[in-house]
């Protein structure tokens, strides 16, 4: 309950996509607090969004677990390279890939990286995204809700599609969800309702995977002080922020990371097809 920051925090906006550097606090990723075990020893990650916020605490986890991690990110070529230098502190290989994921070609090329480079995928954490807010709904574009899809759950079945004839059994997919998917925030209209469908995705997707030996399953974050939250949110709602939920404060993103090594760690072989929740104490029915 004292470990980590709670509001108010200081008044804070920055440009979309955001940068780490720029945050007041700065998110806390497990750089001085996550102790592997090896339990993903000689496994090889794939992490979309792995720059900053969870995908960053989620490389650095594997990274000292043993595995080995390509990291995909938009364009925040600062924040990229110091979770790279991360990974390669706990001793482990790490790969960099720029590019936009709304587009289906990079995303086939971001898996033949991973081949390339890594030599296959036993994980794929499916977790970057875009958010945006609007009070009315007569403000969204199309433009900003066919975006809102592309970059949220189009690329998470283009990824998938391209990496499952990679993926050996055993292996895990990890989906980014939201407590969105379940209490919709109105003024997240378009990024609650794609949080909505990868849900949906994951539930079939775990079905329709099972045959090939491969688990699929979602983390649905609550408020996690990220970028993401100073680049699309207003001045009283970053100031404010998680303050709704139980615990009174946001998550940092290392308090996710366990999630996520837990669900690709091949123990966890009978887990498929769940939604992980991490909302400090707000319950997703």
């Amino acid at each position: 309950m004292t470990a980590h920051a709670k509001p108010p925090f200081p008044e804070q906006q920055q440009p979309m996509p955001g940068l780490t550097g720029a945050m007041t606090p700065r998110p806390d990723h497990g750089e001085n607090s996550y102790a592997g075990s090896g339990r993903l020893k000689g496994r090889r990650a794939v992490i979309t969004g792995g720059d900053s916020g969870i995908g960053r605490a989620v490389a650095i986890a594997f990274a000292r677990e043993g595995a080995d991690v390509l990291i995909s990110y938009l364009n925040e070529d600062e924040d990229a390279r110091d979770t790279a230098g991360w990974v390669e502190k706990a001793g482990q290989k790490v790969v960099l890939v720029p590019g936009d994921i709304q587009h289906s070609e990079h995303c086939r090329r971001i898996v033949d990286k991973a081949v390339s480079e890594l030599g296959g995928i036993d994980i794929l954490v499916n977790n970057a995204a875009h958010q945006a807010t609007f009070k009315d709904i007569a403000d969204i574009s199309d433009e900003e809700w066919q975006l809102t899809f592309a970059v949220n759950i189009h690329a998470m079945f283009y990824l998938t599609k391209a990496a499952v004839p990679h993926m050996p059994a055993g292996s895990s997919i990890i989906n980014t969800a939201s407590i969105n998917s379940d209490k919709p925030n109105p003024s997240l209209l378009a990024y609650a309702t794609t949080k909505g469908a990868i849900q949906n995705f994951t539930a079939g997707l775990a079905q329709l995977l099972a045959e090939k030996g491969i688990r699929a399953n979602a983390v649905a974050p609550g408020p996690i002080w990220t970028p993401l939250i100073p680049s699309t949110m207003t001045g009283d709602s970053v100031t404010e922020f998680g303050k709704q939920v139980p615990m009174k404060r946001p998550g940092q993103p290392a308090e996710l990371a366990t999630a996520y090594v837990m669900l690709a760690d091949p123990l966890s072989s009978y887990v498929s097809g769940a939604t992980i929740a991490v909302t400090g104490g707000q319950p997703i029915i």
